[in-house]
């Protein structure tokens, strides 16, 4: 049967895909209400949430999925008119959605491997299939020998679960307490390597670098959730041991975090920086999950829900620039506001929500998660100070150097944004802004 609807998707004239091509996002939307409206009533009238694994932390990050996804589609319209490869690009985004959809909502924890390490294989597709320089190949291999070296120890901890306690279901996780400091490493290392976290890091920036505009969007939008999602699980049934030793992380990840975002002033390449600053804001929700209190629960996934929107739409600014000059350097992405005054209050909405300005959602989870570090520890402060007081340097830093100056000589035509480049930036800013707003709903299910 699958192999039948392969066949049939790739038989698709090219013609009829772009006529469609509307009509696969509004199939996306349709499907995003759906799902919304079928586990509300699940959750607050049948109560089956434990059965179908569709709480409020599965729910944001399905939901998250669902509408990177539709962007993506709407941000490579550029494919759909040069006709690369349409009919499986489609056919890779479908199957990244299902393999993200499974993931976050089975409670099984080998099931959660199984989808967590199948949707790296298409996520790899787009960087290889679509990315732009030969330099591709060693990105997609930094980004799956990263991965999957450290999830093999994560496969062996399950098992060892799984021959001790004869269940492996994570919402009986709880009733457990496992004292093993071997056992709590082979863990949480595939997550922290997911985030990612700083000295395993590396993978992430040339991913971002090599990949399209849709490899970037799921990438910072979804993958990097994933880690953050595991650990919120997972930390549970660990939590003796995470007591003990988790301060290895908290601080790593704070210093790390701020020579990150002292690394994204040295950056000419507009993705690179945004990889890097992915990076720094990661390390706080890191962070913020190892103090193992309420706030830091709560502020890593309001943090992480906002970051996927933000940063997304960060991408798909450097790729609209990237699709008139051909270039990612700053160097040559100058004086912007000359060309595309109107993509310059996009560039400064989704730079401002980047430093966590308020509505946005960044600035509800970084306030959640610097109240959880300073409850945790006082000396952590200084740390988070730099981190924030940076990460506006190097947003503001990125915003004036594109969009302010003399622009580049060697520019000889450009074309204003498209309404799809509009709307598609709305969609990302909206969510992002307009979501506090029911805050509370995040802060019940902790």
């Amino acid at each position: 049967m699958l192999k039948f609807l392969m066949m049939m998707i790739f038989m698709i004239p090219l013609s009829f895909l772009k006529k469609m091509f509307w009509m696969v996002q509004m199939m996306l939307i349709l499907m995003m209400f759906i799902f919304m409206n079928i586990t509300v009533k699940i959750n607050y009238f049948c109560n089956m949430s434990y059965m179908f694994g569709c709480d409020m932390l599965s729910f944001g990050l399905i939901l998250l999925s669902i509408w990177i996804c539709l962007l993506m589609i709407m941000a490579s319209e550029n494919l759909f008119k040069l006709g690369f490869y349409i009919n499986f690009f489609i056919f890779n985004i479908i199957l990244l959605l299902i393999m993200l959809f499974l993931t976050f909502s089975v409670m099984n924890m080998f099931m959660f491997y199984l989808f967590f390490e199948s949707s790296l294989i298409p996520t790899l597709m787009l960087i290889i299939g679509w990315g732009y320089q030969p330099e591709r190949i060693q990105a997609g291999m930094y980004l799956l020998f990263y991965t999957l070296f450290a999830s093999l120890p994560l496969l062996m901890g399950i098992f060892y679960v799984f021959m001790n306690q004869n269940y492996i279901m994570i919402y009986f996780m709880k009733f457990l307490n496992l004292n093993l400091y071997l056992l709590y490493f082979s863990m949480i290392m595939a997550f922290l390597v997911k985030m990612p976290m700083y000295f395993v890091h590396l993978w992430l920036p040339k991913a971002h670098v090599e990949a399209p505009v849709s490899g970037s969007m799921i990438l910072a939008g979804v993958m990097l959730k994933l880690g953050g999602y595991g650990l919120l699980r997972l930390m549970i049934f660990i939590q003796e041991v995470g007591l003990k030793l988790n301060f290895i992380w908290i601080n790593i990840s704070l210093l790390g975090g701020f020579y990150i975002s002292l690394k994204c002033f040295c950056q000419v390449d507009m993705k690179s920086l945004i990889a890097y600053s992915s990076v720094a804001h990661m390390s706080i929700v890191i962070s913020g999950i190892m103090t193992m209190n309420n706030w830091g629960f709560i502020g890593a996934y309001i943090l992480m829900i906002g970051h996927g929107l933000c940063s997304s739409g960060m991408f798909c600014l450097a790729n609209i620039s990237y699709e008139r000059l051909h270039s990612r350097s700053l160097f040559i992405n100058k004086g912007m506001m000359n060309f595309m005054p109107s993509m310059s209050l996009w560039w400064f909405l989704l730079m401002s929500s980047n430093m966590a300005a308020p509505p946005s959602l960044n600035l509800m989870g970084e306030i959640s998660l610097i109240n959880s570090l300073l409850s945790w520890s006082w000396v952590s402060m200084i740390m988070l100070m730099m981190i924030s007081f940076f990460s506006a340097g190097y947003s503001l830093y990125l915003y004036s150097y594109v969009q302010h100056g003399k622009f580049y000589s060697g520019l000889y035509s450009y074309y204003s944004g498209v309404s799809r480049e509009y709307l598609l930036l709305l969609l990302h800013w909206l969510p992002l802004n307009i979501v506090i707003l029911k805050v509370d709903c995040f802060m019940i299910w902790f």
